[in-house]
């Protein structure tokens, strides 16, 4: 790595350098706020995920609990037959959404009520059934929209971390270096001329 940066030891280069690191203190801060920001939305989200999760799981179970019992009281068969042409049970959407600058899909979804299904034969559990798989699939899309939030986050948290560490470590304390060699050289310049006009002085 480059201990300093290659600039002429002048005045003019003191100045720019000074600039030029006020700005990058400046982007430093603001990096290391998104980077607290978005690791805080990080844990959140997370916590989001898992309670979805579970809660998805035991609404998967539940579902799969009155199909079990549906395709018991009905039939394989039947069941096929009834599937053909079934009312839809929930309505959804899917619309960009933004979040410190971070893109993921959101999506609006809602369960409809149920329609009748009008054939002879069904059973109560088909209704039952039919709500069940509407609330698994509502909490599934739920849970696809906040792992996919999550994984974006994670992504921008990592290539923020990144940059703060490469300003931190990296990038500003070459700056520092180079200013304090240029002013060492500017002082060391300056006690020359010094010494150079003290020896004319004494010739004349």
């Amino acid at each position: 790595m480059q201990e300093r940066l290659n600039v002429p030891p002048n005045k003019s280069s003191l100045l720019d350098l000074k600039r030029r690191l006020l700005f990058l203190n400046e982007g430093y801060r603001l990096l290391e706020r998104k980077r607290e920001l978005l690791t805080r939305l990080v844990y959140e989200k997370l916590k989001e995920y898992r309670l979805l999760n579970k809660s998805t799981r035991e609404t998967m179970s539940e579902a799969y609990r009155w199909l079990s019992i549906l395709q018991m009281r009905m039939g394989s068969f039947r069941l096929q037959q009834l599937s053909v042409g079934m009312p839809e049970a929930i309505e959804a959407k899917v619309l960009p959404r933004s979040n410190m600058s971070v893109q993921y899909p959101s999506v609006e979804i809602r369960k409809l009520p149920l329609q009748p299904v009008g054939i002879l034969g069904t059973d109560a559990s088909l209704d039952e059934t039919r709500s069940s798989f509407a609330d698994m699939l509502v909490k599934a899309a739920n849970l696809a929209e906040v792992e996919t939030a999550l994984g974006r986050l994670l992504e921008e948290q990592r290539k923020t971390q990144k940059r703060v560490n490469a300003l931190k470590y990296n990038v500003i304390p070459r700056f520092e270096r180079t200013i304090k060699y240029v002013e060492s050289s500017l002082e060391e310049e300056e006690r020359n001329n010094l010494f150079q006009l003290k020896l004319l002085s004494q010739q004349s």
